[in-house]
């Protein structure tokens, strides 16, 4: 049995993106005292695209006493218009109106930034966290039961270390995905999805001239326009300052890029040409874009994971699920993610390898088929709203135009009643608790 207290346990954390700034933050609030944080950037950069603040999400970030500045320049969203992107007509509308009161928290949008600063000004106040920036991790070794890596600093000598726990928040290009599936004899290459995506941010001031823009920037309203094989979806963040957009179109640029290629530099006149048959509005928001500012994504997924842990190593967000953006939950489930793993770690028995073996497999119990659910429902989503002419696009349209007025089922699943009940009403961290009580685990959490 482990004799160090279970407080004092040493965990490292691979990444400072939303996963691993949670996962810091929410041990730390859980009294952990030796948590470091391990990021290749030099900084975080506090840039980004908008993103999606749903009920599920803020529950875990205002236990974690951020939400308060998350929400305060974010848009609460009064409805999500779903619009024919050739023509502008509205193909489907459901009001939002009722998402507050029966999930406890808005459904909001905001600015990536200001959910990391809001995360990274939480973990700067904790005495517990440290941060090693330009920092890259390499030589993973989880063979014995202290895992340890090379921390690969930008300037300085590399340094092995070894930790109690590794918690790898690294992204889809995991290191400690790979170590992890050579372990149980598994593979899980990371899949093109034949789609890219624009993001992109607008300022207020270079719309301010035309009142059709201007309308959409001053409403509270989250609009997907829709057609075959691509879409767009739009809505202001910032306190309506920019407005964002972000595409979804067949990934043609990186047919010949190398396989660790994810972004590129885009052409604005290809993208004007991708999207030259969609309405004026999307016309004149892609024609605001700066030349040379033009960066396109390719999306990629991976096939589920037999495991998501082994031994004292366990994997956190995308290394585990990464998904497609159309179900907007990417980032929630990273933070739901984090927030079970505070709870079952708190909750550890004693400071044993075998105990926190057993903690992770909880969080996996927990956390693995939700997640992996939802993957598959925004993968669902993606094609839904790309369908081409036909019986199948008829129907669609017919039960997206049921929408009007009233909840009920969507073929888009951000706007499904039965996929909101099972995403916003889930709270992850009381699950976490209640399947810890099954497995008669001492101690409790403090949320």
């Amino acid at each position: 049995m482990g004799s160090l207290d279970v407080k004092d346990l040493q965990i490292c954390i691979i990444g400072a993106g939303m996963g691993g700034l949670t996962t810091a933050l929410a041990l730390a609030k859980e009294g952990f005292r030796n948590i470091r944080v391990y990021e290749a950037a030099s900084d975080l950069g506090f840039v980004g695209a908008g993103i999606q603040l749903a009920p599920n999400m803020a529950r875990v970030l205002d236990r974690l006493g951020v939400w308060d500045e998350v929400a305060r320049n974010a848009t609460v969203l009064g409805d999500i218009s779903i619009k024919d992107g050739h023509t502008d007509r509205e193909l489907g509308n459901l009001k939002l109106d009722y998402v507050q009161t029966q999930y406890g928290y808005p459904h909001m949008v905001g600015h990536r930034s200001e959910l990391a600063k809001a995360l990274f000004g939480g973990c700067k106040k904790e005495k517990a966290i440290q941060f090693f920036f330009s920092t890259a991790v390499d030589q993973i070794n989880i063979s014995s039961e202290k895992p340890s890596f090379m921390a690969v600093p930008r300037q300085g000598q590399p340094k092995k270390i070894q930790t109690d726990i590794l918690l790898a928040a690294d992204g889809i290009k995991s290191k400690a995905r790979v170590a992890i599936l050579e372990k149980v004899g598994a593979k899980a290459e990371v899949e093109d999805t034949g789609q890219a995506c624009y993001r992109i941010m607008i300022k207020r001031e270079d719309l301010a001239y035309d009142p059709e823009l201007i309308e959409l920037i001053d409403g509270d309203r989250a609009t997907r326009w829709v057609g075959e094989q691509k879409m767009v979806i739009g809505y202001p963040v910032s306190d309506k300052t920019i407005f964002n957009v972000s595409t979804a179109q067949p990934d043609l640029n990186f047919a010949a890029a190398p396989s660790a290629t994810y972004t590129t530099r885009g052409s604005k006149s290809t993208m004007l040409s991708v999207y030259s048959d969609f309405c004026p509005n999307i016309q004149k928001l892609l024609k605001l874009v700066p030349e040379g500012e033009v960066c396109e994504w390719k999306l990629r997924v991976h096939q589920p994971l037999p495991t998501w842990f082994y031994r004292s190593t366990a994997l956190v967000g995308d290394a585990c699920h990464p998904t497609l953006p159309h179900l907007a939950q990417g980032a929630a489930q990273a933070i739901e993610d984090a927030a079970v793993l505070s709870v079952v770690l708190s909750r550890l028995i004693d400071s044993s390898p075998r105990a926190i073996e057993r903690a992770f497999e909880v969080y996996e119990k927990v956390r693995k088929s939700r997640a992996e659910i939802l993957v598959n429902l925004a993968a669902i989503t993606g094609t839904q709203l790309r369908l081409g002419e036909g019986a199948a696009r008829e129907e669609r349209n017919k039960m997206l135009a049921s929408l009007k007025g009233k909840k009920g089922e969507s073929p888009d699943k951000w706007t499904d009643e039965n996929t909101q009940k099972m995403t916003y009403g889930h709270d992850c961290m009381q699950a976490a608790n209640e399947e810890l009580n099954k497995t008669h685990q001492i101690g409790s959490s403090s949320f």
